[in-house]
């Protein structure tokens, strides 16, 4: 066991063997592309200072739509319930100076809608303007995180000397049949 410790050791370190004596052209084996290891940190800044810019810087241009789509939504619904926030709680703010004219209290003398009624709309109406908010920071957080993770998938190599295949074995001693993975080196 020892033996071949060293053996592997001194294989490794003998200086006559290399991949030119083998006959094959090492230049040529592989093909490389010059990483930018900053691109993922520009790709977020990017996006955090213009939502979508980070998806352009890494080509996919397909996503700004959806990174507009989604944040314009978010806004749209934090707008719309800040003004039904706001138009209930003035409405509730002239019941309690002694005003009878909003659009909800009617024309007798009960009103359409209490102002304890009032009082819970305005609580649900200012629930979901802060969901809202909060919904629309959490999908322009994921803007960036999408530009950050898609600008480091950019460098993953994957090429065709990397390969994983299912496989189908016929066993013909057994007449069975074996499944399996295989994970393929091409050198």
């Amino acid at each position: 066991m020892i033996f071949c410790g060293f053996w592997y050791v001194n294989f490794a370190q003998n200086p006559t063997i290399s991949l030119d004596s083998l006959g094959t052209d090492v230049t040529n084996s592989f093909k490389t592309t010059a990483i930018d290891p900053l691109a993922p940190s520009k790709a977020a800044f990017y996006s955090a200072i213009l939502p979508g810019l980070g998806q352009a810087y890494n080509k996919k241009y397909w996503k700004i739509p959806i990174v507009y789509a989604a944040i314009g939504t978010g806004i749209y619904f934090y707008v719309t319930n800040d003004k039904l926030y706001n138009r209930y709680r003035n409405i509730y703010k002239r019941r309690l100076a002694g005003f009878t004219d909003d659009e909800f209290y009617g024309t007798g003398n009960i009103p359409l809608l209490s102002n304890e009624a009032l009082i819970r709309a305005q609580r649900t109406l200012r629930r979901n303007k802060e969901l809202s908010l909060l919904i629309t920071l959490g999908l322009y957080a994921l803007n960036i995180i999408d530009a950050n993770v898609d600008a480091h998938l950019l460098q993953y190599n994957v090429d065709e000397n990397l390969a994983v295949n299912p496989f189908l074995d016929f066993n013909t001693p057994d007449t069975t049949a074996q499944l399996g993975l295989s994970l393929n080196f091409k050198f």
